[in-house]
């Protein structure tokens, strides 16, 4: 049975830029490609997908962009699908639409 997620819009944001596919990404990286960003808001949203599960880091806390930037980071396995979904809902309603007709 599938989780419900609700992400917000930096969220989604900071998942995308990290990815979905379970591959790791340095956090100097990371900083670069989310310049457009607030360094504050960054950190906030990053720490608080740390803190709900979703993001995994070999760091346990993070609360500078130094700490950021000397950190690795990926999506949670077992939150990859739900996320995936939750990133792109309308892909998710295809998939099921797409069952339903099947199994009729």
């Amino acid at each position: 049975m599938p989780r419900e997620i609700k992400l917000s819009g930096s969220e989604i944001t900071v998942l995308k830029t990290i990815g979905l596919g379970g591959t790791q990404v340095y956090g100097k990286l990371l900083v670069e490609k989310m310049k457009d960003v607030s360094e504050a808001e960054f950190v906030e949203t990053l720490s608080d997908l740390m803190a709900m599960g979703y993001v995994l880091s070999n760091k346990v806390n993070i609360r500078k962009i130094e700490e950021v930037e000397h950190a690795f980071f990926r999506v949670a396995p077992a939150y990859a699908r739900d996320l995936r979904d939750a990133v792109n809902p309308s892909k998710s309603r295809e998939e099921a639409r797409t069952r339903r007709q099947r199994r009729s």
